[in-house]
């Protein structure tokens, strides 16, 4: 029998990683949707606006940061549908990037955008690292939403 507190909803988007890697997009437990790291993929699993290679397979520049945010919000709406959640409904999301500065130029371009105000009610962390899971990837994303009901 299982408990209705500890009911989870899952959601996936059909990309390959999903089952290599073993997880899924997002899970809803109560009124809380936890999404996992985002990239900027399409329907398909595509990359999109990869990152240009060096001869070491590392980025060689960080130009593509806006359109992989961009994309990444968007990869984020569709889950948060999933569950008839919105953008407004995130309450925390981090940011993990290889590029702090082009980052921060490029996100709080992006975010405001996405949220459609200057100063989204979104707590925000932007980390610095040294990889993502895809070399040409140069952002990766996740999200925490808090919606006012419970899992169907």
């Amino acid at each position: 029998m299982t408990n209705p507190q500890s009911a989870k909803k899952v959601a996936n988007l059909g990309v390959a990683w999903e089952r290599a890697f073993g997880y899924v997009q997002a899970v809803q437990v109560k009124d809380t949707i936890y999404i996992s790291g985002q990239l900027s993929h399409d329907s398909e699993g595509k990359l999109i606006a990869p990152a240009t290679l060096d001869e070491n397979g590392r980025p060689a520049d960080f130009s593509q940061m806006e359109a992989q945010i961009r994309q990444t919000y968007v990869n984020t709406k569709t889950l948060l549908a999933e569950y008839g959640a919105t953008l407004d409904d995130v309450v925390e999301e981090t940011l993990f990037v290889l590029d702090v500065p082009s980052a921060f130029a490029a996100g709080s371009k992006v975010r405001k955008e996405m949220y459609g105000r200057d100063i989204p009610p979104v707590a925000s962390n932007l980390i610095g690292i040294t990889a993502l899971a895809f070399p040409e990837q140069i952002v990766e994303i996740t999200f925490r939403a808090v919606i006012d009901g419970s899992v169907n």
